[in-house]
């Protein structure tokens, strides 16, 4: 087996006096998703936003290729180029065109040609479908749009792992599915992912392993297919009886479609 591209281990985050995170271990190889769930307050935002340096941990260490990132201030601005994060608030900029957003990144941080970058800003484009986009307003753009112009925005910095936190909350219902079925078709591309949500259809459809968190404990740790439909905890059994699947398991093409 091959060696983490990331680990976490042992991390603890309190806000305050409230603690969220308490002794969390994570490993995520190349090429692998991992989908973090669990119910509301649990900790799996935190968690992503700690890897990204967005929050210090109190105790633990996070690794990048076995390199420690946790604890770093000042060259973190290399560590965000290489570890992706999309929200579910999109960020992009209002006063900025499609195109622009796209290079902001890739020309003034990472020096690449804007003319290589513009190219490849249009096939991801029109990998998400949004190719006549490119010089509108995100104003002009759907939610599932503006949220897949966000993906593509985080991919242009070519990262090593890709962090999406609930990048579907905001999305009215018919949107969601856009959304996931890009996420899915960057896993089968092999690009490594650590993935929290609550659409249970779509982490079934997406994941390798599921970490299932409670009060910022991992309770349940497994394959999909195992966590889904033979849960070990009794925790994890009641949590996924709550859930109503908000879109049909054919509105998403899985990540192992067998009729690849």
């Amino acid at each position: 087996m091959s060696e983490p591209i990331l680990r976490v281990k042992d991390v603890h985050k309190s806000f305050d006096e409230t603690g969220v995170l308490h002794g969390v271990s994570l490993d995520i190889r190349e090429g692998e998703v991992v989908v973090i769930v669990g119910p509301s307050g649990c900790g799996k935002s935190t968690l992503l936003r700690c890897i990204n340096g967005l929050e210090t941990i109190d105790r633990g260490e996070i690794f990048l290729r076995g390199e420690k990132i946790s604890g770093r201030t000042k060259d973190l601005h290399l560590v965000r180029q290489k570890i992706g994060m999309v929200f579910q608030s999109y960020d992009l900029f209002p006063h900025m065109k499609v195109m622009d957003n796209l290079l902001l990144g890739p020309v003034r941080a990472l020096g690449r040609p804007r003319e290589e970058a513009e190219k490849e800003a249009m096939e991801m484009l029109a990998r998400v479908g949004l190719r006549e986009k490119a010089d509108v307003y995100p104003r002009t753009l759907s939610g599932g749009q503006k949220q897949r112009v966000a993906l593509v925005r985080a991919m242009m910095m070519h990262p090593e792992i890709l962090l999406l936190d609930e990048i579907t909350a905001a999305l009215d219902p018919e949107m969601v599915s856009e959304v996931l079925n890009v996420v899915i078709d960057l896993a089968r591309g092999g690009m490594t992912m650590a993935i929290v949500t609550h659409e249970m259809r779509f982490a079934e459809a997406v994941a390798d392993e599921v970490l299932f968190l409670e009060d910022g404990v991992v309770v349940e740790q497994g394959p999909p297919e195992k966590f889904f439909h033979a849960p070990e905890t009794e925790r994890a059994q009641q949590f996924l009886k709550s859930f109503t699947y908000s879109f049909k398991k054919s509105e998403v093409q899985p990540k192992n479609n067998p009729e690849d």
